[in-house]
């Protein structure tokens, strides 16, 4: 876990900042189409999965972890060309999907949170539009697949690599605790992230010859 230890901290005055703007641009976009959308909204359809799940109270935390989550990969990467690419590849991800928020605005249907409780709170700032394909779900599964294989190329054990698809299903499983999206809202982001992670994985493979590591500028 040496290795992890110096690429954390390489470029660490260019990372915190390039992530903290891209989530802050992410944030612009994501907001200005909650608030005016295009076009008529359409409602998600609840599955008996839906109805099985109930809400529960903990799952705001697993549900916010998702920033700190998404910015482990790009803190991994141990020059500015692969930072670069990284960028676009996430960018380029959270684009189609807000280009399918553009064109087809969807809500999930109302639930019942208590009041005064955590889950009313995260309501009041993350309102539940934007909800077919599940963002939150597609960059949770964009991360895990890239950390995958951060943490296979420097033979991090099996224990880590569970550990990061267990962060990033309890993730998944929290957008629907919390009742801020659906379960088609979830395979809709399950199936954008490992697209998008997947292909952009892949052509970074070819073009830094499978060196996750490497430490040129």
């Amino acid at each position: 876990m040496r290795a992890l230890n110096q690429m954390l901290w390489r470029f660490w005055w260019l990372k915190a900042p390039g992530s903290a703007l891209f989530i802050w641009l992410f944030f612009e976009a994501y907001f200005f189409l909650l608030r005016y959308p295009h076009t008529q909204v359409s409602t998600m359809p609840v599955t008996w999965l839906d109805r099985a799940i109930p809400m529960q109270w903990w799952a705001w935390l697993p549900y916010l972890s998702l920033w700190f989550y998404t910015c482990l990969p790009p803190a991994l990467l141990p020059n500015v060309r692969q930072l670069v690419y990284y960028g676009f590849g996430v960018g380029v991800t959270c684009l189609v999907g807000l280009f399918i928020f553009y064109f087809w605005p969807t809500i999930v249907p109302v639930f019942e949170r208590p009041p005064g409780s955590g889950l009313a709170l995260l309501e009041g700032v993350d309102s539940a539009g934007n909800a077919c394909p599940s963002l939150h779900v597609g960059i949770a599964v964009f991360s895990a697949i890239w950390l995958h294989h951060q943490l296979r190329a420097v033979a991090a054990g099996r224990a880590w690599l569970a550990l990061n698809w267990s962060w990033c299903a309890l993730i998944a499983y929290s957008t629907l605790a919390t009742k801020q999206h659906v379960v088609l809202d979830v395979v809709g982001g399950v199936l954008l992230g490992a697209l998008g992670g997947l292909l952009s994985l892949g052509l970074f493979r070819r073009l830094f010859a499978a060196d996750t590591f490497s430490v040129r500028p």
